[in-house]
């Protein structure tokens, strides 16, 4: 059973309601194999998007998942709204759900704006990413798609590579892959490595070639550039020189090891073409998954009593 009417992060779940989390889109994802690939579960529900960050397989994938459980979904345009003319995000939040909604998925450049939504709103509140906090659906499917390949998380070494300070991905997965039973390992210049970090239970690598070694999972983020500020790296030529996932580098994790990525990839900076393109990569598999997950959230926060 899920416990809360929100999914605010990865930190508030238990590994018992992650796994719940898991199996239900297991059972989605069969759905997403037929050839009609939309249930009932969700008629007459309205689903509504407040993204105040650019977003697309995010967003696509949630709009995709309320169809697919027959919900309306709803893109709310921020540009467009009365939030250029000075409203409150409570307010708009409040508006939404006067007007029926009984869902929100927001995503917003400062840290804690969907928790601060959940005290104030009746309907169920899902973080699709705040600040350089969490993005918990993205963490989920990463679990879906580990567990998929490699069946278990106990004792697997994941490797994450970039720029954990400013990434809300890395540190869902953090939290995430560690409640589950698998060895964390970090790696990135000291410039964008977290102060401290080690307290989460994981270990940090400065250099990427001891990092990847006998790894199982390796996993690249996005340079959060337009997170930065100036200083942190040299340059993108010299960060790929130095941290980027190349198929040479790959050859130091195990043998069986998958490549995977959140998105989107700036290719020849994280992570080279040929590897993103190439067999031991599952970063499409994510985004299928990423649907199913989805789907899977929006049903058991709406059994869930408001």
């Amino acid at each position: 059973m899920i416990r809360s009417k929100d999914l605010l992060g990865i930190k508030e779940l238990t590994p018992e309601e992650i796994y719940h989390i898991l199996d239900t889109a297991s059972g989605f994802r069969d759905v997403l194999r037929r050839d009609i690939k939309k249930v009932p579960p969700l008629r007459g529900k309205t689903v509504v998007s407040l993204f105040f960050e650019p977003s697309t397989r995010t967003k696509t994938s949630f709009a995709l998942a309320s169809k697919r459980m027959s919900a309306d979904f709803v893109n709310f345009s921020v540009s467009t709204s009365s939030v250029v003319k000075g409203e409150t995000i409570k307010d708009t939040a409040l508006t939404i759900q006067a007007l029926g909604a009984d869902f929100v998925v927001v995503r917003h450049g400062s840290s804690g704006v969907p928790h601060l939504l959940s005290k104030i709103l009746d309907i169920s509140v899902i973080n699709a990413g705040d600040g350089a906090n969490e993005h918990p659906t993205q963490a989920l499917l990463d679990l879906f798609t580990i567990q998929a390949h490699k069946k278990k998380f106990k004792d697997l070494t994941v490797a994450i590579i970039g720029d954990i300070t400013h990434s809300r991905v890395a540190k869902s997965n953090i939290y995430a892959l560690t409640k589950m039973g698998a060895k964390v390992r970090l790696i990135c210049p000291p410039t964008l490595m977290p102060a401290e970090v080690e307290k989460l239970g994981v270990t940090v690598f400065h250099s990427i070639e001891e990092g990847i070694k006998k790894a199982d999972v390796v996993m690249p983020l996005r340079l959060q550039l337009e997170r930065q500020r100036k200083g942190f790296l040299p340059s993108v030529e010299e960060y790929f020189r130095l941290y980027g996932v190349t198929t040479d580098r790959m050859k130091l994790a195990k043998e069986s090891a998958i490549v995977m990525h959140p998105g989107p990839m700036n290719r020849g900076v994280e992570i080279e073409s040929a590897l993103a393109d190439g067999p031991k990569s599952v970063i499409l598999e994510q985004v299928t998954n990423g649907l199913a997950v989805r789907m899977a959230v929006l049903y058991l926060l709406a059994g869930v009593k408001k």
